[in-house]
């Protein structure tokens, strides 16, 4: 992001800001997507974090930190989200049925959800680690930043998030409801 954008949004150019919000919108959605899994939490967490950055921006000391400062504003907003979100979540999820779907869609489909379900299994904050580490490509060091958090906790964090992964993911292929037994009834 142009630094000198970001200088003027500080002062208090509503039009410098909006050049900010068309350039990392998708980026953040994209982050917040893959965090919360739900396209309307997602959606308010991108605005609230917008909302909060406009309040916040003149406070920003350093301009060369401004993306780790947004995505930490966007992963609060996020979390919060996701606690207000709690408490009034219904568990109704419509399914397609597999045999309408061709071998190769029913695979990658099944797939998709097998990871899904495992993600899901996930507190926010390791998804907001994963996400950040293999989604946007942010190093552990710039992770931590973001997060405040101390390096080897954020390194400890994506540790435990591949391990929590891993588990549902084998644990999902042993069930008998699980990939395997979906490839299974696919390949028939």
């Amino acid at each position: 992001m142009d630094p000198t954008i970001i200088e003027s949004a500080r002062r208090g150019e509503g039009d410098a800001f909006a050049v900010i919000v068309r350039e990392k919108a998708s980026e953040l959605f994209a982050v917040a997507y893959r965090v919360l899994r739900d396209t309307e939490l997602a959606e308010d967490a991108v605005q609230q974090a917008f909302a909060n950055a406009w309040r916040e921006l003149p406070r920003l000391r350093d301009v060369g930190r401004f993306d780790a400062w947004m995505y930490r504003l966007l992963l609060n907003a996020s979390f919060r989200e996701a606690r207000d979100r709690r408490r009034h979540q219904s568990r109704i999820r419509m399914l397609t049925p597999i045999e309408e779907q061709s071998g190769d869609e029913a695979t990658s489909i099944a797939n998709r959800d097998q990871l899904e379900r495992a993600f899901r299994r996930l507190t926010h904050e390791h998804r907001a680690i994963v996400v950040l580490h293999h989604y946007a490509g942010m190093p552990l060091a710039e992770i931590a930043s973001v997060l405040v958090i101390a390096p080897g906790t954020a390194r400890s964090r994506l540790h435990y998030a591949t391990r929590v992964l891993r588990a549902a993911l084998e644990a999902d292929a042993r069930e008998p409801g699980g990939r395997a037994a979906v490839m299974a009834d696919v390949a028939k």
